[in-house]
């Protein structure tokens, strides 16, 4: 299987036939001083993703689900922490079909209501994201809706790539790229693409460690998860398809407290006035916690993922 070739195919089916659902988002290119980092000629690139259509990158993945397929007349369901649903159900709605979107308890009130707003059907239940699944599922064969995954899907992981090609096409290639990971459909992406040309380091919140301990148990298992970015990176365990690409292309995975997480969606509010959520920080929250330590001359893209937090919880 041509990974590259599929991101291709995915980026011209967006551009084709997305309906201009799916944004072509910034690249901020800063000098690393602007961060506190003392090393010459360090450069940060910040991938405003945020600024995607569905406040997140999910909506690369979700569109090109969508578009890989016949819809039926149930239309499409989705399990989510929010973004993956908020992302399906714009896609949905641009293409003019019914969703329905199943959310665990942890999911914030804005990520509902911005559901609805899109004209979703919204069902809330279970503790955390593995809950939503089983629901979701169980509906799924009732209905016969086209099923999107969160992030384990080819069509989902190859959208989630087109991120990597339009930053290699908007800059270059970057030294490294730090990407915030729940259930991995974006690392997954960003490596097949990138495969070893730029160094891929994998973050995780150390209350939602799904790729560490997979990593650490030689192949994916089952972790306990929680904490400040649970919502977004909540999955209980690493998708097939990220444990595949993370193997072949990804050296590092990392994991930070949610103190330094916090203190770096403050910072880039704060000095920056992007407003993002918990799960968006983590890339700078590792440069400013010496997590990872950037060589000199060095240039970093930080995946700025997620746009879809409530505005009050800033201050």
């Amino acid at each position: 299987m041509s990974w590259r070739a599929d991101i291709e195919a995915a980026a011209q089916r967006l551009r084709e036939q997305g309906r201009g659902y799916v944004r072509e988002t910034p690249l901020w290119k800063l000098p690393g001083a602007l961060f506190g980092i003392e090393r010459s000629g360090v450069e940060i690139w910040l991938k405003l993703e945020h600024l995607q259509a569905s406040g997140s990158f999910k909506a690369r993945g979700m569109m090109n689900r969508l578009l890989s397929h016949d819809i039926p007349e149930s239309g499409a369901i989705v399990a989510s922490g929010g973004n993956a649903g908020i992302a399906t159900a714009g896609a949905a709605q641009a293409l003019g079909v019914h969703c329905e979107v199943f959310l665990p308890e942890i999911s914030s009130e804005a990520k509902r209501a911005r559901l609805r707003s899109l004209g979703a059907k919204v069902v809330v239940g279970g503790a955390a994201y593995a809950d939503a699944l089983a629901a979701c599922l169980a509906r799924q064969r009732e209905s016969g809706a086209l099923l999107t995954h969160a992030y384990d899907q080819p069509e989902v992981v190859a959208g989630a790539g087109t991120l990597g090609r339009e930053i290699e096409a908007q800059g270059g290639l970057p030294a490294s790229v730090l990407v915030s990971v729940g259930g991995g459909g974006l690392i997954g992406g960003l490596a097949a693409w990138f495969e070893t040309r730029s160094r891929v380091v994998s973050l995780e919140p150390e209350q939602a460690p799904t790729l560490f301990r997979a990593r650490e148990a030689g192949e994916p298992v089952d972790v306990e998860v929680s904490g400040i970015a649970a919502d977004s990176l909540g999955a209980r365990r690493i998708g097939a398809l990220a444990w595949e690409h993370t193997q072949a292309h990804v050296r590092d995975a990392l994991l930070l407290p949610d103190t330094a997480i916090r203190s770096a969606q403050l910072w880039l509010w704060k000095e920056l006035k992007l407003a993002v959520e918990p799960a968006a920080a983590l890339p700078l929250a590792a440069l400013q916690s010496g997590t990872y330590r950037p060589q000199p001359g060095e240039k970093i893209c930080l995946i700025i993922c997620g746009a879809n937090v409530d505005p009050a919880s800033l201050n």
